[in-house]
């Protein structure tokens, strides 16, 4: 008898091990970043230029990139890309010579805590709905010319934004 309350149990556990899971795939697989830019309604993510790539995890030198580029042309409207709470800007850089687009903001919404750079902000506190204007892309073709200007996206985590596209 014992061992068959110890196999009930066993099997109880993993039953909700799996619905555990299957939520949370549930979950991620619900969450869709609307568009970004404006021109790109598709959210085209940047692949490769003179400067490298735009996917997660491509190589920088001797680190990784730990976010998504989205492509995005110098001085285009950025908007929230779901329902959003503005959670304060980013600095980029601490290099004085990419000042022009060192701007970001933190953003929470879905479930989701993200940033964005190269994004000079309306405002940096309080909700926009999906659609909503955040601010500006900045000039990056003027700190490095010939990129394929884009918005990088960032989790505050720094996990994978890419099922979210």
């Amino acid at each position: 008898m014992r061992q068959s309350e110890e196999k009930n149990l066993k099997m109880r556990r993993d039953v909700v091990f799996v619905v555990v899971v299957f939520a949370l795939l549930c979950v991620c697989d619900g969450v869709r970043f609307g568009q970004l830019c404006d021109g790109n309604p598709g959210n085209t993510r940047r692949t490769s230029d003179s400067w490298g790539q735009g996917h997660y995890g491509a190589r920088r030198g001797t680190r990784q990139h730990q976010g998504l580029d989205i492509v995005c042309s110098d001085g285009s409207i950025v908007y929230a890309p779901f329902d959003v709470t503005l959670e304060g800007r980013v600095t980029v850089y601490t290099d004085p010579l990419k000042a022009a687009i060192n701007s970001g903001i933190n953003l929470k919404g879905e479930g989701l805590c993200f940033k964005l750079f190269y994004v000079r902000p309306d405002r940096t506190s309080g909700s926009l709905t999906k659609g909503e204007r955040i601010g500006v892309m900045l000039p990056m073709q003027t700190v490095y010319s010939g990129i394929t200007s884009h918005v990088h996206v960032q989790m505050c985590d720094r996990s994978d934004p890419t099922p979210y596209f």
